[in-house]
């Protein structure tokens, strides 16, 4: 059995599903329930999950229980309802495209049902699902033990924000190949960033890796340079949230500066994440919708000003790292190398 078995952020159990709320991770360990699409959305906007796998997966639950919502309706409203709340889900997190791909997944599915009773199509609606849940850790366990093969025996490995279990259904992209090189070698170790300004990497990888027994050691954003060149990083491996066709790849806001940094110090910087995760529609990063986010964000942590009133604020949640800053992505099928277009295109082929 994979390490870290035990966190489910995103659980599908008989016609609820269960989130970890990760807005109060580490302090409080929390499962809540959501019953209906319109909650799923909530709890995806105001990132009580988050990730962009987790947030493909919870959407594509909402959509299966806005089925049951209208499961007593005729079947031509039936399927508008579902066609509405599809929309209304995707749109609650414009970057992570694993959103887009899980409900459109799921979506199409039903559509493709449509001939049979509404009661089997919600059935069959619920089963795949939950199927999408499962086949989710099973992909990410591929691209932990893939990624693995490029950790050096005893290696420090810095990763930004959470790409970890919290951040899929249960083993983690970036985080992902940590376990599977730490079940090989216990010697190998991880430097996880702060993540200003939401702290994931503080409150989130951390706790995941404490949990999991892998050493840890925190340091905040600005902190990588002087490490690298202490020569005590060895490669830096962070998740994704819509990779395009020629590489280039949307991630939290501070991945472009780390994946600078690393280059100016000859360290290896490595993408991990699922073929969903990139969008074969977009040629480039320059397409890459950046989700603008709440200031207050930036103003105050943990409820608490840390600026003066009256002070101008941009949040952008995320930013694009050019692909020739990208020694590869690390993918349920291998490792993806340049050229990325033609890597990416013989990917989806197999």
């Amino acid at each position: 059995m994979a390490l870290n078995s035990k966190i489910r952020p995103v659980e599908l159990i008989g016609e609820k599903v269960f989130l970890i709320d990760q807005t109060i991770l580490p302090y409080e360990y929390k499962k809540i329930e959501i019953t209906n699409y319109k909650d799923m959305a909530k709890a995806i906007k105001d990132m009580i999950v988050r990730g962009a796998p987790a947030i493909g997966i919870s959407g594509a639950h909402g959509l299966a229980l806005t089925a049951l919502e209208f499961k007593n309706y005729p079947k031509a409203e039936f399927f508008k309802n579902l066609k509405i709340a599809a929309d209304y889900l995707i749109s609650q997190r414009p970057t992570a495209v694993n959103l887009e791909w899980a409900v459109n997944k799921l979506y199409d599915y039903a559509v493709s049902l449509e001939t049979c009773e509404v009661k089997d199509i919600i059935e069959k609606i619920f089963a795949y699902s939950k199927q999408m849940e499962l086949d989710d850790i099973e992909i990410n366990i591929k691209i932990g033990d893939n990624g693995a093969q490029i950790v050096p025996k005893g290696a420090t490995i810095l990763t930004h924000c959470n790409a970890g279990a919290l951040a899929t259904v249960g083993y983690g992209t970036a985080l992902g190949v940590v376990r599977s090189a730490f079940e090989k070698d216990k010697s190998v170790q991880v430097f996880a960033d702060e993540t200003r300004p939401r702290q994931q990497g503080a409150r989130l990888t951390t706790w995941e890796l404490v949990e999991d027994g892998i050493p840890v050691t925190l340091i905040t954003d600005g902190m990588s340079g002087y490490f690298m060149k202490k020569g005590m990083i060895d490669v830096v491996i962070t998740g994704a949230d819509r990779i395009a066709a020629n590489g280039d790849s949307a991630n939290k806001i501070g991945t472009y500066n780390l994946a600078l940094v690393a280059k100016a110090h000859n360290v290896p910087f490595y993408i991990a994440a699922p073929l969903s995760t990139i969008d074969t529609s977009i040629k480039t990063g320059d397409e890459i919708i950046i989700e603008e986010r709440d200031h207050s964000e930036v103003t105050h942590i943990n409820g608490k000003a840390v600026c003066t009133d009256g002070v101008k604020v941009i949040n952008p949640g995320f930013d694009v790292t050019p692909h020739e800053l990208i020694a590869g992505i690390i993918t349920e099928k291998g490792i993806l190398r340049p050229n990325y277009i033609e890597s990416i295109k013989k990917a989806f082929e197999k």
